[in-house]
């Protein structure tokens, strides 16, 4: 398979690698949830996306606050490599902060673009089988260039993520043989799809896509930091509501 190259709208994006060590954000070419980083004054659209569609009674909460707290719900990638920046530069911190105010909602947004963000997905809901959904996310998005890249680029090399997925399935005491029946299983794949069902509904086009309280965050910024400011900003003010 030919290297992937990244691009938007035209142009190239930076290498996946470039973006984890500089965490670039490249304004009004980067697409979030197939929405433009455009410099809006307002990060959050207007529209709101009902709840029913964004959250079941069984997604995977990363932090719970209850059901009236502010609710950040995340259709993610693994193997995307903006969903990892924002995975080291935004969202890992804002769990860290904000897990006792905030219930973090992820759900699976695979993309054909990525060869192994399909596998990846049932890794996670593998382990999640398991009681241990949170424990490979965190596993997939820490180790990330250790399965999701080749070079710097997109990797397609099955087998090796398959070994890295089985020494955090290993790390994280999982019993490896039920890991890969699950990983294999219709009920994993039919969850899969329903997450991308429900982000379909709820009009997501690429990944991350990022609601608060059901409205789409839609940064600007060309620093992962800005980005970052906005959406903490974001939170503050639906906290203080």
């Amino acid at each position: 398979m030919p290297k992937e190259k990244i691009v938007a709208t035209g142009r190239a994006w930076p290498s996946a690698n470039v973006l984890l060590t500089i965490g670039v954000v490249v304004v009004a070419i980067v697409v979030l949830g197939g929405v433009l980083l455009t410099g809006k004054d307002d990060p959050l659209a207007s529209s709101t996306v009902p709840s029913d569609v964004l959250v079941n009674e069984n997604s995977h909460r990363l932090t719970d606050a209850g059901d009236d707290a502010v609710t950040v719900v995340e259709f993610l990638d693994f193997q995307c490599p903006a969903c990892a920046g924002y995975y080291a530069n935004v969202t890992k911190e804002v769990e860290r902060d904000y897990g006792d105010r905030i219930t973090f909602v992820v759900r699976n947004f695979p993309l054909d673009s990525h060869p192994l963000a399909m596998l990846a997905a049932k890794a996670a809901e593998a382990a999640g089988r398991q009681g241990e959904y949170e424990a490979m996310y965190h596993s997939l998005y820490d180790n990330y260039e250790r399965w999701a890249l080749t070079d710097g680029d997109i990797s397609d090399d099955t087998a090796r993520a398959r070994a890295a997925f089985d020494t955090f399935a290993k790390e994280i005491g999982l019993d490896l043989k039920r890991f890969h029946a699950d990983m294999a299983s219709d009920a994993v794949a039919d969850r899969i799809a329903a997450d991308r069902a429900d982000g379909e509904r709820a009009e997501v086009t690429g990944t991350p896509a990022l609601f608060i309280n059901g409205h789409l965050f839609s940064p600007s910024g060309d620093t992962f930091g800005e980005v970052e400011r906005q959406f903490r900003n974001q939170l503050d003010a639906e906290l203080a509501k």
